[in-house]
């Protein structure tokens, strides 16, 4: 006897569930679309919940001293992140966190006449300034450095926060999904998602698929056949050290080059201490490199660069992270958030954090091209029988003291 398939109408169905997939259901949803998500594992919990929470505007770009080519999508991102944090902008963030409102730059003794001359002139002016020596903060407030320090004007993030608000604005349209009990039905084009639930079998008709699921797209597009577009994979190898100083920090290490030397961001843990988490050339560096090896590298670097904090009693890891992009030729940086139409599914890659509400931007103007309005009001009550993906607990809530 064939089994009888439940149907059930939607505008959008969002796959994935990490911060392009949250942001994009609540702005999808604020406008008025039937939208509705689905994540295999837990919300935030892979490339979300490694990023280091900063939000920048390309200033970290001119870290060698240059002047890029910097879009004006990236250097509005700031803004609109804070806008959205004060409960102001197209996505409700009042429930999230802000870990530090700016960011420092430094740099070592040799770099520093350069970058004086260049961090000084009218290009730059007003989005990173020096510091005055009554506003140095504790971490640098020792006579053995003797860098340059400056301020940029990015905020950090708190990205578990983030995730747990965009998920709680919109909870009841956020399901999980086993794909081992799931699967796409196509023909010319993609027509439902059919999952099978406690002997139903529901049959989820949607105007439009959305891919947000990071590396995960790579695998749905195969499911598909879909050819275009390609992922590629830039991987990180980070390090964390969780130790008794008391103070955060949150800055980026100038380097010769336009990428940090070292990024530093802080992350406190339930028992009351701080995680260092520790990217930049560190962690681009080390993809090659075994835990252990790494370490060494961090221990030597973090010596040079803070010789005057005690980090002998610390605990020290490595978290390794593939961050999923459009593939882009000789393996370019993507700098801009990606989407694109493949029928009646729509890959996105925000490519960064900080850029999020840009790819939510670039998705609702295709479904504008494309005349996709909302059409199927009110969640349809088949769906609340469906399991829910609880949020991640970043790695820095997972480190005891042993």
């Amino acid at each position: 006897m064939s089994q009888t398939i439940q149907a059930i109408q939607v505008d959008i169905t969002i796959i994935g569930g990490g911060i392009a997939g949250l942001w994009l259901l609540n702005r999808l949803r604020n406008l008025g679309y039937n939208a509705i998500l689905f994540e295999q594992k837990a919300l935030g919990g892979a490339q979300t919940l490694a990023s280091q929470g900063m939000i920048h505007g390309g200033m970290k770009y001119t870290l060698g001293g240059v002047l890029p080519n910097i879009t004006e999508t990236i250097t509005q991102m700031p803004k609109h992140w804070r806008s959205c944090l004060a409960g102001q902008g197209d996505v409700d963030l009042s429930r999230a966190q802000i870990l530090s409102d700016h960011v420092y730059l430094w740099s070592t003794a040799s770099l520093g006449s350069k970058l004086t001359t260049f961090f000084a002139s009218r290009a730059i002016r007003g989005r990173i300034n020096a510091v005055a020596k009554d506003k140095i903060p504790p971490v640098f407030q020792n006579k053995a450095f003797n860098g340059k320090l400056y301020r940029l004007q990015e905020i950090v993030v708190d990205v578990p926060s983030v995730v747990s608000a965009l998920a709680e604005n919109y909870r009841e349209a956020i399901f999980k999904i086993d794909w081992q009990h799931a699967s796409f039905v196509k023909t010319n084009e993609v027509e439902a998602l059919q999952i099978q639930h406690n002997g139903q079998l529901l049959s989820i008709q949607s105007q439009r698929f959305i891919f947000a699921a990071g590396e995960g797209n790579e695998n749905l597009l195969q499911q598909l056949s879909i050819t275009q577009p390609k992922m590629q994979r830039r991987p990180l190898h980070q390090v964390w050290v969780k130790h008794d100083y008391p103070h955060p920090l949150y800055a980026h290490c100038i380097a010769t080059s336009s990428s940090p030397r070292l990024t530093v961001s802080s992350h406190p843990t339930p028992d009351g201490k701080w995680i260092w988490y520790l990217g930049g050339g560190l962690a681009t560096k080390g993809v090659d490199q075994t835990e252990s090896e790494l370490i060494a590298r961090a221990k030597e670097e973090m010596k040079a660069l803070f010789s005057w904090i005690d980090f002998s009693q610390a605990q020290w890891g490595c978290l390794r992270i593939n961050r999923a992009e459009p593939k882009q030729g000789d393996f370019m940086l993507p700098d801009s958030a990606y989407a694109k139409s493949c029928g009646h599914v729509i890959v996105a890659w925000p490519t960064k954090l900080t850029l999020s509400p840009d790819l939510a931007n670039k998705v609702i103007e295709l479904l504008r091209q494309e005349q996709i309005s909302p059409k199927y009001p009110g969640l349809n009550s088949l769906l609340a029988a469906l399991p829910r993906p609880e949020v991640a607990q970043a790695f820095f809530e997972l480190i005891d003291n042993s």
